[in-house]
């Protein structure tokens, strides 16, 4: 986020927190308020030419996307966004700023 922040100062960007354990009650509060599992980590909402946005899912180590995440940005694609995931923050800053480059 402090990347894009620095580097975008005007783009429109969140990131959804959704990682983390949660009690019983609180998984419920967040269904109720309408939290949505698998949310991608990083969204950029300025549009480019054909597409929404930009939906990041950032992953560690050798982790991969659960199920609930590939449905999100599969649907997320689905809305023209593009959509990627990464462990590699290489591969990350990469993708964010040839988006950048085209909004």
């Amino acid at each position: 986020m402090n990347y894009i922040k620095a580097q975008y100062p005007q783009c429109f960007v969140v990131h959804i927190p959704n990682e983390g354990k949660r009690t019983r009650f609180e998984q419920y509060k967040f269904k109720i308020l309408g939290a949505v599992a698998g949310m991608p980590d990083v969204m950029i909402f300025d549009p480019k030419s054909n597409l929404s946005g930009l939906a990041i899912e950032i992953k560690a180590g050798y982790n991969k996307p659960t199920e609930n995440q590939k449905k999100c940005l599969r649907e997320l694609e689905n809305r023209n966004w593009e959509v990627f995931w990464s462990n590699s923050l290489d591969e990350i800053l990469d993708r964010i700023d040839n988006y950048m480059k085209n909004v």
